[in-house]
């Protein structure tokens, strides 16, 4: 079984996939946002394929811990999640990712059209290897 993480965009939904012994965090897609049922078939689809027993969603925090205005959209989006899936769905510190996802893209070469095209599902990837790294 695998974990899924999600890092939630207003306009994309980045997706990155454990490994089997949830040792590695592999980057897949972005997900458009809207319409959210179209989201939810291709979750649900993931899911499937993925054989996931975990949703991570990544939680934006401001840098002194408090929660903002996009936090509650996440938990928004969380609640919805929560009743449109069966397995378990948690949220985790998402601070920087983004940021981070831009630095290792640029660093990588890639030019300004592939990073905006992978940052989503790069910074999923970072979110969810700062949790394999954690448990």
């Amino acid at each position: 079984m695998r974990i899924l993480a999600l890092d939630h965009g207003s306009k994309r939904i980045g997706v990155a996939v454990s490994d089997e012994t949830k040792t590695i965090a592999q980057p897949q897609e972005y997900i458009p946002a809207e319409p959210f049922a179209d989201f939810l078939a291709r979750l649900r689809q993931l899911v499937r394929e993925k054989e996931i027993d975990l949703i991570l969603v990544g939680l934006p925090r401001n840098m002194d811990g408090s929660y903002g205005p996009a936090a509650f959209k996440v938990e928004t989006f969380v609640a919805a999640l929560k009743d449109a899936v069966a397995i378990p769905i948690k949220t985790w510190d998402e601070r920087l990712t983004s940021a981070q996802a831009n630095r290792v893209l640029i660093q990588g070469g890639a030019r300004r059209a592939k990073r905006k095209e992978k940052v989503d599902q790069t910074a999923a990837a970072i979110l969810l290897q700062s949790y394999l790294d954690g448990i």
